[in-house]
């Protein structure tokens, strides 16, 4: 019996072109076992009919608060107290800032600020209303209140723009309504530690060394552990977007020597640590005070110094028999002897290498391919959402500590 089965679930949908997906998404529910519950706003009609919605699920679509046929009054608070998950996709930029403003014109949104339950949410809109500011700013607001946003994926969008804001696959939200319910804490009690996106390494107040790392890996790693009752320390360079959720705790630095310093602040107070961080390999050796003037560009020259290698250091000093360690490798190529040379130089359980030679993976992708490096074999993965890829790492680690 599937983690969906008997579950109450309701799928709201609103008014986007991304609206005729959420048919197969109400599919996928009610093949799993889920009793689904529609409601539609006003301009979702104008997408996808009430009629097919109704057909797939088994239940009259609820649009309005009042119905004049029937003379039936729909309650926003019934609803949002019967269901166990409530599922909004697509989300659009209108409703977004509805639920963030608190504006509660239809029935929809009533429910959402009724329900008790765990809410997940699929934006979908065009590129530029997708970055705008106000956007971002409701994202990271209903992050903040604890719904889990499944990211927008990237590719031709309705105005024939590409770039991000298509809604994601309904096989990805049914994962995602499927992950919510998971009832198996196999990592309870477990302590993991995680590095994640890039560090900046300043070389005047205004401009650094860098690279292209948004910490996605990371992210997905951290909530995966916290979904399986692990705890959570994340040390991330600046990115975008932090993980979210029960028992993860962020910490913000900047450079590889303020990862070292975070990371040097546990040791013996973790049982996992993963190393998904791109830390620069170099830094300035000198800091100039003040922004260099445009002028002296021309002859600015850079002395570079070795940065720690974070992985290392740590690595150096962790307990054999009581803690795990897992790296992060991009390689131009995969290279088994050079992943065993790396495994063993950083006291790596595990390394996980991903290659420039294959698409779609590596920086700023929402997919990876990788392979896992143990001291047994090599396991290479298909292509997979990082989600995935983090789900079959920890899947690893589970093995490893019933050893």
């Amino acid at each position: 019996m599937g983690t969906l089965s008997g579950k109450n679930i309701i799928l709201g949908v609103t008014g986007g072109i991304a609206a005729y997906k959420s048919a197969s998404l109400v599919r996928l529910l009610v093949k799993a076992g889920a009793d689904v519950r529609v409601i539609m706003t006003p301009n979702a009609k104008a997408f996808i009919t009430p009629l097919t919605l109704s057909t797939l699920s088994n239940h009259p679509v609820e649009c309005e608060f009042y119905d004049g046929a029937s003379g039936d009054w729909h309650s926003h608070v019934e609803m949002g107290q019967w269901a166990d998950l409530m599922v909004i996709a697509p989300l659009t930029a209108s409703t977004l800032g509805k639920m963030t403003s608190g504006v509660a014109d239809n029935l929809l949104v009533t429910a959402y600020l009724s329900a008790k339950c765990p809410v997940l949410v699929a934006p979908a809109m065009d590129l530029d209303m997708y970055r705008h500011p106000s956007t971002r700013r409701n994202i990271e607001l209903l992050e903040e209140w604890g719904v889990k946003i499944i990211e927008a994926a990237e590719g031709e969008l309705a105005s024939h723009l590409v770039g991000k804001g298509r809604m994601a696959e309904p096989e990805a939200i049914f994962k995602a309504c499927e992950d919510s319910f998971k009832s198996a804490k196999d990592l309870e009690g477990t302590r993991i530690l995680i590095t994640s996106g890039p560090t900046y390494e300043e070389i005047d107040p205004v401009r650094f060394i860098g690279n292209y790392s948004t910490g996605k890996m990371g992210k997905a790693i951290a909530e995966e552990a916290a979904l399986r009752g692990a705890s959570v320390r994340f040390i991330s360079g600046p990115v975008a977007s932090y993980p979210t959720g029960a028992g993860i705790e962020i910490e913000k630095v900047i450079s590889a020597r303020d990862m070292l310093e975070a990371c040097r602040k546990y040791e013996g107070k973790y049982d996992v640590a993963v190393f998904c961080a791109a830390v620069a390999d170099f830094r300035p050796s000198e800091r100039a005070g003040d922004k260099i003037k445009r002028e002296k560009l021309d002859d600015l020259k850079l002395s570079l110094v070795k940065n720690p290698d974070v992985a290392a250091i740590m690595g150096e000093r962790k307990d054999p028999m009581h803690q795990l360690h897992i790296g992060f490798g991009l390689e131009s190529r995969f290279d088994e002897a050079e992943a065993r040379r790396k495994q063993d130089s950083k006291h790596f359980d595990l390394l996980v290498v991903n290659s420039l030679e294959d698409e779609h993976t590596g920086f700023g992708f929402e997919t990876n391919k990788v392979r896992l490096v143990d001291d047994e074999k090599v396991m290479e993965l298909p292509l997979l959402s990082k989600p995935d890829v983090a789900g079959k790492i920890l899947d690893w680690v589970i093995s490893w500590l019933k050893k």
